[in-house]
């Protein structure tokens, strides 16, 4: 990954972020970081590694997106409830729930697939992905500037503390599914 990044650059950063976007779990915080190291040993500019993970991301996401419309996850056994589920979260949220999970380990990585499942309008779906996509990249680009050679302590920590924040989230929702079958 590192290498990629090294020897290409913001096309590194493109061609990491866009499976990430696609459901394939690709980390992209690590991703990120690495490229604010990048910027701070000015292997590129920080706007340019932005640029270059919002773009694959979108990219992905879109792929994600056509998967999800070609209804071809309700065929697929145990995807057809939580499916279901996030169907229903888009539709008492809408659109709001697209830029929001954008900006959440886990949940940014696989809402495009609900969202192309619900044919969420292809237009607003691709500015609100954009924008959380631009923030969640220049949020993690910005740490990686700044920390420098530090970036993979700081990846790290952050991985664990995603990670936490990942668990605490289903854990809550676990809790909530049991409240409500009682």
């Amino acid at each position: 990954m590192t290498a990629l990044i090294q020897q290409f650059g913001p096309l590194g950063v493109f061609i990491l972020m866009v499976p990430e976007s696609a459901c394939i779990p690709v980390p992209s915080e690590l991703t990120l970081l690495f490229s604010g190291f990048a910027v701070s040993e000015h292997w590129m500019s920080a706007w340019l590694a932005v640029l270059a993970a919002t773009a694959g991301n979108l990219v992905g996401s879109l792929i994600a997106y056509a998967i999800g419309a070609t209804n071809v996850l309700h065929r697929v056994p145990g995807a057809t409830g939580i499916l279901h589920r996030s169907e229903q979260l888009l539709d008492r949220k809408g659109l709001r729930a697209v830029f929001l999970a954008r900006l959440l380990p886990l949940a940014r990585t696989f809402v495009s697939l609900p969202a192309g499942a619900r044919r969420l309008p292809i237009g607003p779906f691709v500015a609100l992905t954009t924008a959380g996509c631009a923030l969640w990249a220049a949020t993690f680009v910005l740490i990686g500037a700044v920390t420098g050679t530090a970036w993979s302590t700081v990846n790290s920590v952050t991985g664990k503390v995603l990670l936490a924040v990942a668990l605490l989230t289903l854990a809550w929702i676990a809790r909530s599914r049991v409240r409500r079958s009682r």
